[in-house]
């Protein structure tokens, strides 16, 4: 029997500021990082996961990680769906590690990286990538991964097999879908806040040029500069392609609402994060002033309950589920049924380090075997940083291709490792600050 024979963690550090890629209202100068882990085993292969930071504080991160070492190293190999159920219980559940959050922040996002990385551990034994790995599984094995307690006034288990059972019929033909003609993209490549108007355009034009349906611009800084861009932007790119704006939630509620009112002459399709990500009320009011336009928040929100109050308060028309936010596939699974439940499009976070790679593998099983739909759904696209990874995720013509190798994407090339771990690889070492 395989066992896990140790849990290594790297801090991992990419210079992603010196060219303002990733800059937005509320992060000007990201350094896009990962807190990575490798679970090790006794027979091979290992298992690979990482949490997501943008730079200082990536440390702590890894630290939270390491912390839960002793509740992982020595069992044996999870390669059911019940050995994961059981494994994320555990670590979710501990009431030590489990008092800094609870189920939030640098804890519950520790807990993520790990639970990852025995999915992609337990996908890559059984010689599958991760999307198909979890789609293959019967309804009944689905729903035991999810922990109910506080959904249940909106969610059951038997609501959750019901969505299972019912998108049953037509998973073959859907996977198959995917594996021919990839999912939807979206790109956020063009609209990064600290780049020129000239490289806004440029990029724009080229996204539409390269078979996107739809761009996203940060905004926020100034309404002035938002108004020019989003005027540029839809100049450059016509009447016929969505454009997405993403506050990163600079806004109070009042000045969200006059802001976008503002730039609602160039035809924005959602608003990302306008607020506080803890201000469920505040979403709420935001949506109902500014429809038809749609608010889309995600990356920031901690768990499960903060999506079920979200739903429940009507409070976004767009849920974006983060790989790396929350506590790792099990949860991320309870929070597309809730989706599903409610009947709001998934239309994920991802850029950054290795999001992309990740969530891929989450909107895909989620078309095969929960909502059943690709309807008004995309996965954000950033190109850069996927050349660190050994699966990196490739989109063409738009699309997202779907992910063949085993695994869940998440394992970086060693070369990258050793250049790029902080602070004393020869990225940094070499080029300080």
């Amino acid at each position: 029997m395989a066992r896990i024979v140790g849990l290594d963690v790297l801090d991992v550090r990419f210079p992603t500021s010196r060219e303002l890629d990733g800059s937005d209202a509320m992060n000007p100068d990201p350094d896009y990082s990962a807190a990575y882990v490798v679970l090790r085993t006794d027979e091979g292969p290992d298992g690979y996961g990482l949490a997501f930071t943008i730079g200082r504080g990536n440390d702590v991160q890894a630290a939270a990680i390491g912390a839960l070492a002793p509740m992982v190293v020595g069992r044996s190999t999870p390669d059911t769906p019940a050995e994961l159920a059981a494994l994320s219980a555990e670590l979710v559940g501990d009431s030590q590690f489990r008092w800094l959050g609870p189920e939030k922040g640098v804890a519950h996002m520790a807990v993520g990286a790990v639970v990852n990385a025995a999915w992609d551990l337990a996908a890559r034994r059984a010689d599958s990538p991760l999307w198909s790995f979890l789609a293959a599984m019967t309804p009944e094995q689905i729903a035991g991964l999810v922990d109910f307690r506080y959904l249940t006034d909106v969610l059951s288990e038997q609501d959750a097999l019901d969505i299972l059972r019912a998108a049953e019929p037509g998973r073959a033909e859907r996977a198959a879908h995917l594996r021919s003609a990839g999912y939807r993209a979206y790109s956020t490549s063009a609209g990064w806040l600290g780049y020129s108007d000239e490289k806004l355009v440029r990029l724009a034009k080229q996204a539409v040029a390269d078979g996107f349906g739809m761009l996203k611009l940060k905004v926020g800084g100034s309404l002035d500069d938002d108004v020019r861009r989003l005027r540029l932007a839809r100049e450059a790119v016509g009447p016929d392609v969505r454009i997405a704006v993403d506050a990163n939630q600079r806004w109070d509620v009042p000045v969200a609402i006059e802001w976008m009112r503002a730039l609602a002459p160039y035809d924005p399709y959602w608003i990302e994060e306008p607020t506080s990500p803890d201000d469920v009320l505040g979403h709420q009011a935001i949506a109902a002033a500014i429809r038809p336009v749609r608010v889309a928040t995600g990356e920031h929100v901690h768990n499960r309950v903060m999506f079920k109050q979200y739903l429940a308060a009507g409070a976004l028309d767009v849920l974006q589920i983060d790989a790396a936010r929350v506590g790792g596939v099990n949860e991320n699974v309870a929070i597309l049924l809730l989706a599903a439940k409610f009947g709001v499009p998934v239309c994920p976070h991802a850029g950054g380090v290795g999001l992309c790679e990740l969530v891929r593998h989450l909107s895909m099983f989620d078309y095969v075997a929960v909502s059943g739909t690709d309807a008004d759904r995309a996965i954000e696209w950033v190109d850069h940083l996927h050349e660190h990874f050994t699966d990196p995720a490739i989109v063409r013509g738009g699309r997202y291709l779907a992910p063949t190798q085993p695994g869940f994407s998440a394992r970086i090339r060693d070369e990258s490792l050793e250049r790029y771990a902080f602070p004393d690889g020869p990225e940094w070492r070499d080029n300080p600050a």
